[in-house]
């Protein structure tokens, strides 16, 4: 065992100092093994990349709609249940994951790194183990204080990139305000980027006839629910509240694969309201409690609320006493959507079920399981 974790040690120093082997993966082929095909709606991106070709009816202007809804009008939005779809999507990769172990005796390993005592964060990484023991993963959780450093976070990627059996490595996002973000998820290998961060998965993200390896969680389950939910995204106005690396940013250029017209609202955005108002699709994810009311809502509109933001609560739904609020007044904007996703119930549910997704694709990438 001693020499074991000589030579793993030794394996790891040399690793750390030879930067070009942290980005061997940029020879990689990125096609998909089909597993997103098999198990979600979402299709290929490249097959969403038409030509761009303007006609002279694309320019035809149309109005927005100047309907408000009347005091007698109660109609309620219909509700999207993140929950019970991301249960289906969750038992679909488990099918897939007892077929890989029965046929080649190997099953998708995810090791997460948790650092600090964030409830959300722990909320979520028990979310994200419940889940993987469902499926029949191997799971492997390492955690620090919030008061580690640098290189303890960095050797715990390298124990995880090293490793064979993990086929995806997540680092629980925030980190603490001393841990530099970027080189700690730079250090992860591509190939193992279940999370979609690396800055080669979100460039091939944003360019046309380029496919990433992997695409971020909840902006992938956010796009899957609304084609579960029967929603139209091609020629539709999409506004995204927010702009951050983990949703705003790849939920804008995901939404734009899909052929959306995209508008970003950040906090130096003059008029949030008027621009939200001409939206079809919206997409919220800053963490502000109720910071979209429904008079931001155009009437017909889809709302997705990213937003988590959590509320200290005497007897709260939540384990230790609070719950989770969304961006979306929800009492407001229910009455003027035409659908809806809850908080909590909506995207937090998918965002598990598509790093699982994620997971499965990078062990079958790695074993050309089909």
């Amino acid at each position: 065992m001693a020499l074991k974790n000589k030579v793993q040690s030794i394996v790891v120093s040399w690793w750390r100092k030879n930067p070009l082997l942290l980005s061997t993966s940029r020879t990689l082929n990125t096609s998909a093994t089909g597993y997103d095909n098999q198990i979600l709606k979402s299709p290929p991106l490249v097959s969403l990349d038409f030509p761009d070709v303007w006609t002279s009816s694309s320019t035809n202007y149309n109005p927005p709609s100047t309907h408000k809804l009347g005091s007698d009008e109660k109609e309620i939005a219909r509700v999207i249940d993140g929950k019970q779809i991301a249960e289906e999507i969750i038992s679909a990769v488990g099918v897939e994951v007892r077929r890989m172990k029965k046929t080649i005796g190997e099953v998708p390993g995810l090791g997460v790194i948790l650092v600090g005592e964030r409830r959300d964060s722990l909320t979520y990484v028990r979310n994200k183990m419940k889940a993987c023991e469902e499926a029949g993963f191997k799971f492997d959780l390492t955690q620090f204080s919030d008061k580690c450093n640098e290189d303890e976070v960095i050797d715990a990627i390298m124990r995880f990139n090293t490793d064979p059996s993990f086929h995806g490595i997540l680092v629980q996002l925030p980190l603490p305000q001393h841990l530099n973000e970027e080189k700690i998820l730079g250090v992860l290998r591509l190939e193992k980027d279940v999370d979609g961060f690396h800055p080669m998965n979100m460039g091939h993200l944003a360019m046309r006839g380029r496919e990433p390896l992997f695409i971020p969680c909840t902006p992938k389950g956010c796009v899957e629910l609304l084609i579960r939910s029967g929603v139209e995204i091609m020629g539709k106005n999409a506004v995204v509240i927010g702009r951050s690396n983990i949703v705003g940013l790849p939920v804008s250029l995901l939404l734009q694969r899909h052929n959306a017209t995209v508008s970003v609202v950040n906090e130096s955005t003059s008029n949030p309201e008027e621009i939200t108002r001409e939206a079809d699709i919206v997409v919220s994810a800053v963490g502000i409690p109720n910071l979209v009311r429904g008079d931001w809502i155009k009437p017909g509109a889809v709302v997705v609320d990213v937003g988590t933001h959590p509320v200290e609560e005497e007897g709260g739904c939540e384990e230790g006493g609070y719950r989770l609020m969304g961006d979306v007044c929800f009492e407001e904007a229910s009455r003027v959507a035409s659908s809806i996703t809850p908080v909590p119930g909506g995207v937090g549910p998918m965002t598990v079920a598509m790093l699982l997704c994620n997971t499965l694709q990078s062990a079958a990438r790695k074993y050309n399981f089909v």
